[in-house]
C-alpha cells in the first residue's frame, strides 16, 4: 500500500473520476472514527456535506455492518445505495433477507442459553438480524471474553461464517454475501464501469483482495501491513480532504 496523499495518489485517482465511478465507502473507522459505544458514531458535518454533493454528480454506496435502519440516521445526507450488515442487507431482495435472518436462530439460542456466561465476561451480543455481533471492548477480560465467543460459535461452524473486526467478533449465515459480492452487484446495478472503495476492517479485505485492477481502493489505517489495498490514509480525519480531492477531480 501507498499513502494516497504522496507522489502519485492524487492523480490516480483523479483519472479513476474521470471514469465516472461508483463510490462507495464503510461507515465506522472510515467515515467516522471508532467509538467505545457504537450508538455514539456519526459522520460529521464536512463529511456529510461533501458526500451529499459528490452523490449529486456519481452514485454513493454505504456499505457498512450496521443495520440499514441504524447507518441511515447516522450518515447526515441520502445516499444512492445503502448496504447494511457486512454486505448481506439489500432492500432490494428482501426474500433472501429473510431467509438469511433465519439462518442465524441456531447461533440466537445457543447465545440466549450461556447468556449469563456472556454478560459475566463483558460480552455485548447485538443482534442486527443478517449477523450477529459479539462485542467486547468494554470487557474488563478480553482475553477470557474472546475464548468465550469462539466456543460458543465453534460448533455451529458449518452453519455460520464468523470474522473478527475490532473488539467484535462477527457472524452471519454461511451462504451471505460479503462486502465483494454487494460491491459487484452494485456496479452492475448502477452501471458504472469502475469503482472506489474505502474501508477500514477485516470485512473490507474481501473488496480489497477482489478489486478489479481498475478499481481505486483505500485502506483507512496502515495498521495491516498485509492489506490489498492499493492506497492507505492514516484515519477517518482524512477523509474529508479524499474527498475534496474527488470534487476537485469532476470539477475539471
Amino acid at each position: 500500500m501507498r499513502h494516497f496523499f504522496s507522489v502519485g495518489g492524487e492523480s490516480a485517482l483523479a483519472q479513476v473520476m474521470c471514469r465516472k465511478p461508483l463510490l462507495a465507502f464503510d461507515f465506522d473507522g472510515t467515515l467516522t472514527p471508532i467509538v467505545s459505544r457504537p450508538e455514539q458514531a456519526f459522520a460529521s458535518k464536512a463529511v456529510a456535506l461533501r458526500l451529499h454533493a459528490l452523490s449529486q454528480l456519481l452514485p454513493v454506496a454505504i456499505v457498512t455492518g450496521r443495520t440499514i435502519e441504524d447507518a441511515r440516521e447516522r450518515l447526515g445526507f441520502v445516499p444512492t445505495y445503502l448496504i447494511g450488515n457486512h454486505g448481506a442487507q439489500d432492500e432490494n431482495d428482501p426474500v433472501k433477507t429473510a431467509f438469511l435472518c433465519e439462518g442465524l436462530n441456531p447461533l440466537r439460542e445457543a447465545l440466549q442459553a450461556h447468556q449469563a456466561e456472556l454478560a459475566a465476561a463483558g460480552v455485548r451480543v447485538e443482534d442486527k438480524g443478517l449477523s450477529i455481533a459479539l462485542h467486547y471492548r468494554l470487557s474488563r477480560k478480553r482475553a477470557q471474553a474472546v475464548t468465550l465467543i469462539h466456543n460458543l460459535l465453534a460448533p455451529l461452524g458449518s452453519l455460520i461464517k464468523v470474522f473478527a473486526g475490532k473488539m467484535v467478533v462477527n457472524a452471519m449465515a454461511k451462504d451471505a454475501p460479503d462486502k465483494a459480492d454487494a460491491l459487484r452487484t452494485l456496479v452492475q446495478r448502477s452501471g458504472a464501469s469502475c469503482a472506489f472503495f474505502a474501508g477500514d476492517d477485516v470485512n473490507d479485505e474481501p473488496v480489497f483482495a477482489a478489486a478489479a485492477e481498475d478499481w481505486f481502493t483505500v485502506r483507512v489505517g496502515r495498521d495491516d501491513p498485509t492489506s490489498k489495498a492499493k492506497y492507505f490514509l492514516d484515519g477517518p480525519s482524512e477523509m474529508a480532504t479524499l474527498l475534496d480531492c474527488m470534487l476537485a477531480a469532476l470539477s475539471k
